[in-house]
């Protein structure tokens, strides 16, 4: 499901109350996923280097994917992957999204310790996976609101 994160679709907030909408937005969806329990906040770092960039000192290295195999390394693109683990709390990532409605960080993923939900905010909105039709439905229906106007959902 895709919920956009200011009124109307608009991408990019302007002013600090458009800013207290975006948070509010990402932080209540967020509650209804992960209150009461840890989360997994997995952040993505690009390079042409197979070598592991360093990182955050809260965050750990996780993995690293090959994502652009070209035969000629000078065009190779890896996907180096740092995870946090954190007790999920209301704000607890508000720099961390706001960094992510500006466009400064992309390709952040929060999900459960079981990686069963899945939130992937985004300059704009976010993008949540659930496990359930039923799940599914019941978020949709209690967000309704901030969910697109496109036929299409996006």
């Amino acid at each position: 499901m895709r919920f956009h994160s200011l009124p109307e679709s608009k991408r990019y907030a302007e002013d600090e109350s458009e800013y207290a909408v975006v948070l509010e937005r990402y932080n209540t969806i967020l509650d209804g996923l992960f209150a009461d329990g840890d989360v997994y906040v997995i952040t993505p770092v690009w390079t042409i280097e197979a070598e592991v960039p360093p990182f955050q000192p809260d965050a750990s290295y996780w993995q690293s994917l090959l994502v652009e195999d070209d035969p000629d390394p000078e065009f190779r693109t890896y996907c180096h992957l740092f995870v946090a683990r954190r007790p999920w709390r209301h704000g607890c990532l508000d720099e961390l999204l706001r960094d992510i409605a500006d466009d400064k960080v992309a390709g952040v993923l929060v999900t459960d310790t079981q990686m069963r939900r899945i939130h992937h905010p985004y300059d704009g909105g976010a993008d949540v996976f659930l496990v359930t039709p039923e799940e599914r439905d019941r978020t949709r229906d209690r967000y309704a609101d901030w969910l697109s106007s496109h036929p299409s959902g996006l």
